[in-house]
């Protein structure tokens, strides 16, 4: 091989090389903001580190000028102003907008759909959010997260309903950029503080922060105050009542600090006390979510067919097949079903 073919292939491994590396580099923050993880950073040191090799004994005593002093005791900690909202920092999640000011919102769902074009369609057809579902689907985060960064600013925003009450499903949902979490089958008090601690940041709650999608430039790494710093006013956290048990429990876990929304699940209402709705014991269960609702000052949500029930203010609408075939059933209009008739073959019978 002779030496300008021997250039002329290090010459492109080397911007294979340059581009690889480029296409793998983390998102940018946005001017001001540190990223989450910070990458080949220079070394850090403090003077208020402690001596190499010495017991400094701050378990004991707090630094001096620092808040905290006395013995160290995560009870007592007062939590440090690092990040507040800014003073004045005005809500940018439009549906946490809207429930604020008593407004109707609406959710499309979205099943077993992994394709961002289906995605990106569904967030701009008119829902307030898309309610991506996880709990019941076939569908993983990676191809969740491809969705919604898909069309970051459609005018639905990302939402979904998680499997459970844990840290993983919870944080998956809000570290890919969902702004909506809907949290099934609470049943108990401690169930629904365990959904908000792992939505909320501290001090309301525990998420960690681990960076994600959320935090990059291209999603919500500009919004005005910040990310880290706004999210915990911006977030959604809807549990739904679906048993018995939750139920029973509605009025205290209505009463959780950062529940924003109590879900009167009809489906599940029913599979749980057998009696179907309108009947006077189904009914019954619907009133006692209600009554949890509004006597804590929490918004109710419920399907879409129960958007003129009293107090309803956010539904979880259909599904995408219902949503285009009601679409398609508008535009048509008097063509609509009006299929062509053939006497033999599998459209036999079509069109009659």
């Amino acid at each position: 091989m002779d030496r300008n073919c021997i250039a002329s292939v290090v010459g492109v491994s080397l911007v294979f090389a340059a581009g690889l590396a480029s296409a793998q580099a983390p998102p940018q923050p946005p001017a001001g903001q540190q990223p989450a993880y910070a990458v080949a950073s220079p070394p850090v040191t403090s003077p208020l580190a402690a001596p190499a090799g010495k017991d400094s004994g701050a378990i004991g005593a707090g630094l001096p000028n620092g808040v905290n002093q006395g013995a160290f005791d995560p009870a007592t900690w007062k939590y440090g102003p690092a990040f507040n909202a800014p003073a004045g920092a005005k809500i940018w999640n439009p549906v946490k907008a809207k429930l604020l000011a008593g407004q109707k919102v609406s959710g499309g769902t979205l099943f077993n759909v992994t394709d961002p074009t289906v995605y990106c369609a569904m967030a701009n057809a008119g829902y307030d959010f898309v309610w991506t579902e996880m709990q019941h689907s076939s569908v993983t985060w990676d191809q969740a997260a491809k969705m919604w960064g898909a069309c970051p600013y459609a005018r639905a925003v990302p939402g979904a309903r998680v499997a459970y009450t844990n840290e993983k499903e919870i944080q998956h949902a809000l570290d890919n950029g969902a702004l909506v979490v809907v949290v099934p089958t609470v049943d108990t008090v401690e169930e629904a503080i365990a959904a908000r601690d792992w939505t909320y940041f501290p001090p309301l709650g525990r998420r960690s922060n681990g960076g994600g999608y959320a935090f990059a430039a291209d999603m919500y790494g500009r919004v005005p105050g910040g990310y880290r710093q706004t999210i915990n006013d911006n977030v959604v956290l809807i549990v739904m009542i679906e048993t018995l048990e939750g139920v029973k429990n509605a009025a205290e876990i209505a009463k959780v600090p950062g529940v924003t929304a109590l879900f009167a699940a009809s489906g599940d209402l029913g599979n749980f006390s057998g009696y179907a709705q309108g009947s006077p014991d189904y009914e019954r269960l619907i009133n006692v979510v209600h009554d949890a609702a509004i006597n804590a000052g929490k918004r109710l949500c419920g399907p879409f067919a129960w958007r003129e029930r009293p107090d309803f203010t956010c539904f979880q609408a259909q599904q995408q097949t219902g949503a285009i075939a009601t679409g398609v059933r508008v535009e048509l209009g008097e063509l609509w079903n009006t299929t062509g008739k053939v006497e033999v073959g599998p459209w036999a019978g079509f069109g009659q």
